[in-house]
């Protein structure tokens, strides 16, 4: 197994990584030494659809790669086109931002090992995950595979499914890098962001997955960024993430992401993959920009071998790191008991209670008849969403969770209520049916939200929650708003589940229902884990990753900066203001805020210490359950700048915790934090900084319910 050691040397934030790679550069130094030219090109352009060129004479293989960052993707060999008769039914996992939702970077590692191992047996060196891309907007097609709003966040979530994957001998690709916000023309948009907003909010989940998770590979997204396409960025690639961060991998690029050259060789992409030649099925792939061009500039001496030497190096060193090159790799194995059970712990945790006016938990047999309304009730979504489909061995839909929970205990009807459509259009004979019926049931619970609808080319339809596309607002669809009032006049029992990447709009129909549960979506055990939250065998303990405001307008990105930009440009001049840093500069009420999530429990923060010692501060408190039922709180850090000589944030999340305590049982949190968690980037300088002053430590269970707060001087 390979060790790597992590040395973090600055105190201003930009740290830069060193690993003990000595065996093996001394072993890849030989081997490029061996190399013909021709094969050195062989290997940094694609093979295949998802491989790229090994050297055989040398016995180097092809790196085989799949989506996706929440399931090994259909099989589909050397094209594009799904092998028929493939052993390829995977483990559904939740999507991104359920994972996100856990706060819990251990169950980070267990979805990672879920993919690492999966990945293994289906003979996959790379998977293509994390995707740790800011959620700048909700209207990005794309949410439901990143994380959050927050940079913190994100990179320790990111930091535990890099691990979990790499351990299974897998090499992780964190993408995309970096500023892919949105979708709408992502293939070349040109980003306009600052550096400072670089640096504090769309940079440091990469950096963490770098030097924290020393991730082998990383992907280059498809917009430029401030004029130059972010994958072959001389600034972003070479300076920033190769030489401040220390990253010693390869980077791939996304498919078909390379446009040139002599850019993609010079600007640091190692890998180019999927370049759309339309020559299929019969691809030349030495026809690649970084193929038989490539070879020619370095023959006739425009570009210096040495160049291509640092890319091979880069790849034989994932090799190394991932085991491909001695065999020692260990076996994986597919759908097992422990990877669904995975999948339902992270369904479970990441799942959030928005509102409950005491519905919820449903006791057994409190209802003689339950109705399930709404098109996702029975909806499958493993294959939705682009890229990341994925063929899922089974997939237990919310109408088959709530059937499973309540046996013979309650018997539990279905009404569509509404169905989906191109145009948007509502079915009133399906509303008028689920009304009636409502008004006839004891309770309702009412599944709907969003769905993966294509909206990329090659996969057709509108676009929701889908690659190649973004939403254009977030209501509810197919009359869903105007159906859970109706439903609500006749039946106040009514407790609604939303399904979908992000939030929707709320205010025109929350006030009518007492309970509302946000499920994201949450992989094939995702009916299961539901129906445990309504009837209570689940204490929910999710909290939400980003701010659920009520209107896309509301949002910074699109009141402030630009969403999605205009003539191929996008600024973002709500700079570092993202989020719940933007709602709580301006002092906006969002519908539910950053870090939200409500229990069946009640918890309560107390006893909180501070101490400075030379620069090293520990802020130490008790957290305990107050309530009559075992469940988990999340304890979560801000930093607070009292009076700062520069614009910053009021707040922001510096470490978070979660507890799992018993009815009555207290734990105590400690966090320590350095003088770089109270630093932010100086552009005068170009560096990280540490202004004298004095901060908040403030400790809550949201960015919006502080209970504790002590001020210390730096």
């Amino acid at each position: 197994m390979f060790l790597s050691v992590v040395l973090i040397i600055s105190s201003c934030g930009e740290g830069l990584q060193t690993a003990s790679h000595d065996k093996y550069e001394a072993r890849i130094d030989s081997i490029v030494n061996l190399m013909t030219l021709d094969e050195k090109i062989n290997m940094i352009h694609a093979s295949s659809s998802f491989t790229s060129g090994g050297v055989e004479r040398l016995g180097i293989p092809e790196l085989v790669m799949s989506d996706g960052p929440h399931g090994v993707r259909v099989e589909h060999g050397r094209d594009w086109a799904p092998d028929p008769n493939a052993n390829d039914e995977a483990t559904y996992l939740p999507t991104g931002i359920c994972l996100a939702s856990t706060w819990n970077p251990e169950l980070g590692y267990e979805f990672g090992k879920v993919l690492g191992s999966e990945a293994n047996a289906r003979g996959k060196d790379v998977i293509l995950g994390p995707g740790v891309n800011i959620i700048r907007s909700p209207l990005n097609g794309r949410n439901f595979e990143y994380m959050s709003e927050d940079p913190y966040l994100t990179g320790e979530m990111a930091v535990g499914y890099i691990k979990g994957v790499q351990d299974q001998g897998v090499s992780a690709c964190i993408k995309h890098y970096i500023a892919n916000n949105q979708e709408t023309d992502r293939s070349g948009v040109d980003v306009i962001v600052s550096e400072r907003a670089l640096r504090e909010i769309y940079l440091p989940a990469f950096k963490a997955g770098v030097q924290k998770g020393d991730v082998n590979t990383l992907m280059g997204s498809y917009n430029k960024v401030n004029g130059q396409y972010a994958t072959y960025n001389q600034y972003l690639i070479n300076d920033v993430l190769k030489g401040e961060f220390g990253f010693d991998g390869a980077v791939i690029s996304d498919w078909s992401a390379v446009h040139d050259t002599k850019d993609a060789l010079i600007g640091g992409t190692d890998i180019e993959m999927g370049t759309d030649l339309d020559q299929m099925p019969n691809i030349d792939y030495n026809a690649f920009f970084m193929g038989d061009s490539a070879l020619a500039m370095v023959e006739n001496g425009e570009v210096d071998e040495s160049v291509i030497d640092d890319k091979v190096k880069r790849i034989l060193r994932v090799m190394y790191k991932s085991d491909m090159l001695d065999g020692s790799r260990p076996d994986g194995s597919m759908n097992t008991k422990e990877h669904q059970n995975t999948a339902l712990k992270v369904a479970e945790e990441g799942i959030v209670l928005l509102k409950n006016d005491g519905m919820l938990p449903v006791k057994p047999g409190q209802y003689k008849t339950i109705l399930v309304v709404g098109h996702n009730a029975e909806r499958k979504f493993s294959m939705g969403g682009g890229s990341s489909q994925v063929k899922a061995l089974y997939e237990v839909t919310p109408l088959e969770g709530i059937k499973n929970y309540c046996g013979a205990d309650s018997k539990v009807i279905f009404a569509e209520g509404y169905t989906t459509s191109k145009d948007n259009s509502v079915d009133k004979k399906l509303a008028a049916k689920a009304i009636q019926a409502a008004a006839k049931a004891d309770a309702v619970i009412f599944v709907g939200g969003w769905i993966h609808n294509y909206g990329h080319e090659v996969w057709g339809a509108i676009g929701y929650d889908a690659e190649g596309k973004d939403k254009s607002d977030i209501n509810l669809l197919y009359g869903q708003s105007d159906l859970i009032n109706s439903i609500a006049k006749v039946n106040p029992n009514t407790a609604v589940v939303i399904m979908g990447g992000s939030n929707v709009e709320l205010n025109s129909w929350m006030n009518s229902v007492p309970a509302i549960i946000h499920a994201w979506y949450p992989g094939m055990e995702g009916g299961n884990a539901i129906a445990s939250i309504i009837f209570g065998k689940t204490n929910p303990s999710g909290k939400l990753p980003m701010t659920f405001a009520n209107s896309y307008e509301e949002y910074p990105s699109h009141c402030v900066g630009e969403f999605p930009g205009k003539d191929m440009v996008v600024n973002y001049d709500e700079g570092i203001y993202v989020g719940y840093r933007y709602f709580d500069k301006e002092n906006k009420e969002p519908v539910f805020p950053f870090g939200y999530g409500l229990s069946y429990t009640t918890f309560s923060f107390s006893d909180l210490n501070v101490k400075n010692n030379d620069g090293v501060i520990t802020a130490e408190f008790k957290v305990t359950n107050t309530g009559d039922v075992a469940g988990a709180e999340v304890a979560q850090l801000y930093i607070a700048p009292v009076n700062p000589a520069v614009d910053r944030p009021v707040k922001e999340l510096a470490a978070f915790d979660k507890i799992f305590l018993n009815p009555g049982e207290s734990g105590k949190v400690s966090f320590v934090l350095s003088n770089d968690d109270f630093s932010y980037y100086d552009v005068n300088s170009s560096s990280w900084k540490t202004d004298k002053g004095d901060y908040k430590i403030e400790i809550g269970n949201s960015s919006r319910n502080i209970s504790l707060s002590e001020t210390i001087s730096l």
